[in-house]
């Protein structure tokens, strides 16, 4: 038998299931019945991009099942075979999304099913940083659970986002190995047509960061085989349905990797067959052209960027070191060369074999770091990284930062060997790593006498955080000479440019303006750049010559003009990662903001979603615009059509997250108290009437100013 028939035979079992399916579900519901995943602008996002049209009741899905029933060609030709494949992963999402009808919630844990778009934007910053360096499918039973367990673990030891269908999922449950998106193994469903919840991923990132044309399905491909890191592992016995399955992950540009033997029809770097399963994880990065950056680290349990989500709740900790309730401390110093001595790691007060079993302890750490292109500036860069360098260690928890950081050891850690010293090796390595270019000496010096704790959090630390709050309080747009271009999400979103000034961070959130500059210092022919504001247009505007010249070099034309205080002019473009969504309301005279995190309606009548469907992908979309919580409260926010007072809402847990320094901001510039009060939420409004008459009633601003348009 060959691969063809194969192929076709697994298109005719699946269409015979997906026929039958739908006719059923006709029968039961009628064919107006409205048919869609939850918490995605896309209705059927796989049948969307390939065609371009979208699909929102059973019967239109019945007349989608005709269009792919073209799809499914008996020419012996093997890209005939490949695109027949796309038409069973078609089918395979009809079969799933009919799960969903009237809001039903089909899969139990571990099992996750559909992703929302939310989860999906939320990867790709990891993504186009390199966090996440690939993304593994792996399907059916592995020959034995240690194998199985053995192979996810070492894809999520190097980072890589490991989806899993099939008994594989049970294998990994048996041998108690956690999973989850926080830990980035993704259980989806048991059935083979789960697959398409991880095609879906990669189809909508072409959607959402690449600006391609649903329905153009060249251009997916190729996006997908270029930019969407995926590759398969599928293990034995493969019947039809999964080969022609492999073939529509094939035609995307996924190779697939089997230890099958039987009647497999070899394609170089795109079906290939890998009898030992430990081979499995060098052979996929071979063939999927994955480079993993390895980080040596000498402690007892795993590091990786997978372990970043990873909650350690208080039943399964060891030992517990809370800024809120003792002194704690996290700090950068600048030394000179002759003050530290590199890689001497140095523990002062109890280790944890000394700390009661769930105990809250006091912990600081001071991290000495000394080079000739040091400056006092990256000390807060390099901190704000702590976060993640203690977050990828398998075992412990940590958030916050500076003197209200929390961290937690778990036992199974600890049982593994880990001690606060390995703290320190962790952090000098990675900022060792990370910093090279600045840092050519670093020492740890990590405190837990409480005594100790006291002193260098009141008399070391704060002092010093004071003096740094003092300095980004004058750091304004004016008070620079340059802003740095940020294109890192280019690996996604080919026409994006971030312009990073002082007062407004990188849209993600994740880069401000003095991270920009460290990393045009580590790394100057990177993804910042120098951009000059020696030429400006508009001021109030936040246009310029030198802007707009950068722009169009680093989209490589697509862009030409961009302002960075409108958002009805010129607006600054969207990659898909943003934080928030800010968009026109014109009942009120101003804008509603979205946080990724919010699944409810705004009063524009559109969720999240679907907000972020049409203003990502690196385009420019007057009257709405992505942007990072931090620059809600900036005084540049929309300082074109008025600023902050154009806010009329936002979701009541965003809300409370930007009070302070909204209602702080806001007091300055129009002596306005508790802003935020006037604002909004979903606890009293998501239509605009209603939104209108509760804005009347606190008297906000944006009534009385003039139309945005």
């Amino acid at each position: 038998m060959t691969l063809f028939d194969r192929v076709f035979g697994g298109n005719d079992a699946v269409y015979g299931l997906t026929e039958g399916a739908i006719d059923g579900a006709i029968a039961q519901y009628g064919e107006d019945k409205a048919v869609s995943f939850p918490n995605t602008a896309y209705s059927l996002p796989c049948y969307y991009a390939v065609t371009g049209t979208k699909v929102t009741t059973l019967k239109e899905l019945k007349e989608a099942l005709g269009v792919v029933k073209t799809l499914m060609t008996r020419e012996k030709r093997l890209n005939d075979a490949f695109m027949s494949g796309v038409a069973t992963a078609l089918c395979a999402e009809f079969i799933e999304v009919l799960k969903y009808i009237d809001g039903a919630t089909p899969y139990e844990e571990p099992c996750y099913g559909h992703l929302a778009d939310a989860v999906i934007r939320e990867l790709g910053v990891p993504l186009v940083t390199g966090d996440i360096p690939g993304v593994a499918v792996i399907l059916g039973s592995a020959p034995t659970t240690e194998e199985g367990v053995a192979l996810v673990k070492s894809y999520q030891a190097q980072g890589i986002l490991v989806t899993l269908v099939g008994g594989i999922i049970d294998q990994v449950a048996e041998a108690g190995m956690k999973t989850g998106a926080n830990v980035r193994v993704i259980p989806l469903g048991k059935d083979v047509t789960a697959v398409i919840h991880v095609v879906s991923v990669a189809l909508r990132a072409a959607l959402i960061f690449g600006n391609v044309t649903p329905g153009d399905a060249g251009t997916l491909m190729k996006y997908t085989m270029d930019r969407v890191p995926a590759f398969v592992n599928a293990f034995k016995p493969l019947d039809d349905v999964i080969v022609a399955c492999g073939a529509g992950a094939i035609a995307l540009g996924f190779p697939v990797i089997t230890n099958e033997t039987e009647n497999i029809f070899r394609v170089p770097k795109s079906l290939i067959v890998q009898e030992d399963v430990e081979k499995f994880n060098a052979t996929s990065l071979e063939a999927r052209d994955i480079k993993i950056k390895i980080t040596n680290i000498d402690i007892p349990v795993a590091f990786a960027s997978a372990f970043e989500g990873e909650i350690i709740r208080r039943k399964d900790m060891q030992v517990e070191f809370d800024g809120s309730r003792v002194d704690c401390a996290e700090l950068v110093q600048t030394c000179d060369a002759s003050e530290v001595e590199d890689h001497k790691i140095t523990v002062v007060g109890p280790e944890v074999d000394d700390m009661e079993l769930g105990s809250k302890n006091s912990i600081a750490y001071v991290v000495k770091v000394a080079g000739k292109n040091m400056q006092a500036d990256f000390e807060p860069v390099i901190e704000r990284k702590f976060h993640n360098y203690i977050n990828c260690i398998e075992g412990v928890y940590h958030t916050g930062q500076r003197d209200m950081q929390r961290i937690r050891i778990s036992i199974d850690a600890f049982n593994a060997g880990f001690k606060i010293k390995h703290i320190g090796e962790v952090l000098y390595a990675s900022v060792k790593n990370e910093f090279d270019a600045v840092v050519d000496k670093c020492e740890v010096v990590i405190y837990t006498d409480p005594a100790e704790c006291t002193r260098v959090r009141h008399e070391v630390a704060i002092p010093i955080f004071d003096k740094r709050d003092e300095r980004l309080d004058t750091l304004t747009d004016e008070s620079v000479d340059v802003y740095y271009s940020c294109i890192l999400c280019q690996a996604f979103s080919p026409s994006h440019v971030c312009v990073v000034t002082p007062e407004r961070l990188g849209l993600c959130g994740a880069v401000s303006w003095l991270d920009a500059k460290a990393t045009h210092q580590l790394d100057p022919n990177g993804p910042c750049q120098v951009i000059t504001k020696e030429r400006p247009i508009d001021e109030n505007l936040g246009s310029y010559e030198d802007v707009d010249e950068a722009v169009q070099k680093f989209s490589q034309g697509a862009l030409e003009h961009v302002t960075l205080y409108s958002i009805m002019q010129d607006p600054m473009t969207s990659c898909g990662c943003f934080e928030c969504i800010c968009g026109i309301e014109p009942f009120s005279n101003g804008v509603v903001i979205a946080n990724r995190e919010y699944a409810g309606m705004t009063p524009l009548g559109m969720t999240f979603p679907e907000m972020a469907s049409m203003t990502g992908g690196g385009v420019q979309t007057p009257g709405f615009m992505g942007h990072g919580k931090h620059f809600i409260s900036s005084k540049k926010f929309m300082k074109a059509e008025g600023g902050i007072e154009r806010i009329v809402w936002m979701p009541k847990e965003l809300k409370e997250f930007v009070a302070e320094r909204l209602n702080k901001t806001a007091q300055e510039l129009y002596g306005i108290e508790n802003f935020t009060d006037m604002i909004g939420d979903e606890t009293v409004a998501t239509d605009p009437e209603a939104l209108v008459e509760y804005l009347t009633e606190k008297g906000h601003p944006a009534l009385a100013m003039d139309p945005m348009m």
